[in-house]
């Protein structure tokens, strides 16, 4: 990057961080710590419920995610905005009336406390390793701008979230998050709107849109569904999977996370809350549709532009260092080979789009698909290399497309911005989930169950002392996901776990007024163990493991029940 590139970057960066701690200095209780003093309006509820999704995973591996996929994935938020009313309908009446700090401390009231302990401990563990995957994603570009190693720019990032997060507490995270989804969303659109402007003068982003159609990658809604096919159930991103799916791990999310539970616990009232709510499930779906559509903008843009073999040049120069650069060289003037002719004929589909020539269209794009077969017929043959010239190469560049194509494209100064806002979209996710790390380990077992009867000012000391644990396990964590492929599925798939058997817990609580903690406790753990074992032997997609985990808690649980409680006598 150009030195305006870092002087942008790094005011951005301070001017944010400096405002969201200046915001938040005078909380210094749990209640101010945690719930913002219940201060929040419906506005800046539903930016920092959006700020702690927009992670940048969002905006770092969705684009790439369109890139190599297409637009399918957007199906996964489809079940979202029903799931927003059923959560206002119930969940938040509720928390609001007991005035919990965490939504497991419901849990205790309705069941026992070896069932809220299990479920915050659920959620301890699966939000832990997602968050440490949250991290890495920052991690890729500091590593690819200065050539780091990727372990030192994990520490780097995480040290600088664990300052923030535990100076600021809830208000800090909140009010840092409007300032960066505001960054973020100018961000974007300045991205989308430079890879049309950079496209060849005769291509219109009507014709960009096309030739994206005609590739593939505007698949928004899969509706060919063969239920007799056995990988029908293996599909990760269809309707079925996407509106049933996608509803109940969205209910879970965001009626049982705490990371999400603890941004609308800091409304003033039940209505804000549940405005903030609902406006969430209006925003999300679209914009989520169109961070994809920058991602199939650009497959579009390297259509008619040279694009790499492979996307992260870190692993490139490690081949190129090796007895296998040669081979991979050879691969690469291959590929560009292919490029140029699939050049010519993008240019010869867009005249004939132009000219409405149905019969030139489609012998156009079978043309180009048969050169998109046979680049990732070359691309196969390089990560083959890559393999052999390092067992440890991360062989999956999905996360690096968008970088590759902001860092060699974009003029001075956006860059800079645009490296700003994914750094600021993983700094108010992550800040946001190491908060509700702290707040579920204080109030759920610390307070309630390890040190009891402590001062306001131990607790407050403690839930610092915890955020600080928690980056670090994080941190941690972050070291191991390169292996991880596409961090936004990954994300997800790690959620699609644990979320089935907490949701199971909680309508249980709602809806199953005579089940007792006892047997949902003991379904739960059944529940947990038979989610992992389906997911180990990848018979399913992992949305389905959602619905698995919520429906089998509830029928175990009931069963359960009939055999625990022993029948009266008459």
């Amino acid at each position: 990057m150009s030195i305006v590139d870092w002087f942008v970057l790094i005011i951005t960066l301070l001017a944010v961080i400096t405002y969201g701690v200046y915001k938040s200095k005078s909380e210094k209780t749990l209640d101010g710590y945690f719930k913002s003093s219940n201060s929040m309006s419906w506005f800046l509820i539903l930016l920092s419920i959006m700020g702690t999704q927009a992670s940048a995973i969002t905006f770092l591996s969705a684009p790439g995610q369109a890139y190599t996929d297409g637009m399918r994935f957007v199906q996964y938020y489809f079940g979202l905005p029903l799931a927003m009313v059923v959560l206002c309908v119930t969940f938040i009446p509720i928390y609001h009336k007991l005035k919990v700090y965490t939504a497991y401390e419901f849990l205790e009231q309705r069941f026992d406390l070896k069932t809220r302990a299990l479920a915050s401990v659920l959620f301890l563990i699966q939000r832990a390793l997602s968050t440490g995957i949250s991290i890495y994603a920052p991690s890729i570009i500091l590593s690819s701008l200065l050539g780091w190693n990727i372990y030192y720019t994990n520490l780097v990032m995480g040290g600088f979230l664990i300052i923030y997060t535990v100076s600021g507490g809830t208000k800090a995270v909140t009010y840092t998050q409007m300032q960066q989804l505001l960054i973020v969303f100018i961000g974007m659109f300045l991205a989308g709107y430079m890879v049309v402007h950079m496209l060849p003068p005769n291509v219109s982003f009507s014709d960009a849109l096309h030739v994206a159609g005609k590739m593939g990658k505007l698949n928004v809604i899969e509706t060919k569904i063969n239920v007799t096919d056995s990988h029908w159930w293996k599909d990760k991103y269809n309707i079925w999977s996407g509106l049933v799916g996608g509803f109940f791990l969205a209910l879970s999310y965001f009626g049982t996370d705490q990371s999400q539970v603890g941004r609308y616990l800091t409304a003033k009232n039940t209505k804000e809350s549940r405005i903030g709510l609902l406006m969430n499930g209006l925003v999300k779906v679209p914009m989520q549709f169109l961070i994809l559509m920058v991602g199939s903008l650009v497959f579009v843009f390297y259509m008619f532009y040279q694009s790499p073999v492979f996307f992260n040049q870190k692993e490139v120069e490690k081949v190129l260092a090796t007895d296998y650069k040669t081979s991979f060289v050879s691969l690469q003037v291959k590929n560009d080979s292919l490029n140029s002719i699939k050049q010519t004929q993008t240019h010869k589909l867009v005249d004939a789009i132009h000219q409405k020539n149905e019969s030139q269209i489609r012998n156009t794009q079978a043309s180009l698909k048969e050169i998109e077969k046979q680049t990732k017929t070359i691309r196969a043959d390089a990560v083959a290399i890559m393999k052999k010239a390092d067992k440890t190469a991360d062989t999956n560049d999905t996360n690096y497309i968008f970088l590759y194509f902001v860092v060699q494209n974009l003029p001075r100064g956006l860059i800079g911005l645009l490296i700003a806002m994914i750094f600021l979209a993983a700094w108010g996710s992550i800040a946001a989930a190491l908060n509700s790390l702290a707040s579920t380990t204080v109030i759920d077992l610390y307070k309630r169950m390890w040190v009891k009867e402590q001062t306001e000012t131990h607790y407050f000391k403690a839930s610092r002392w915890f955020t600080f644990g928690w980056g670090l396990f994080c941190i941690a964590t972050a070291m191991f996901a390169s292996k991880l492929g596409s961090l936004i599925e990954a994300v997800n798939v790690l959620g699609s776990l644990f979320y089935g058997t907490i949701l199971g817990i909680f309508l249980v609580a709602f809806y199953m007024k005579k089940i007792g903690g006892k047997a949902v406790f003991y379904a739960a753990i059944t529940t947990e163990v038979f989610v992992i074992a389906i997911y180990i032997s990848d018979i399913i997609s992992f949305l389905w493991l959602n619905v698995i985990g919520c429906l089998l808690v509830m029928g175990v649980a009931f069963v359960l029940q009939k055999v625990l409680v022993k029948p009266t006598a008459k």
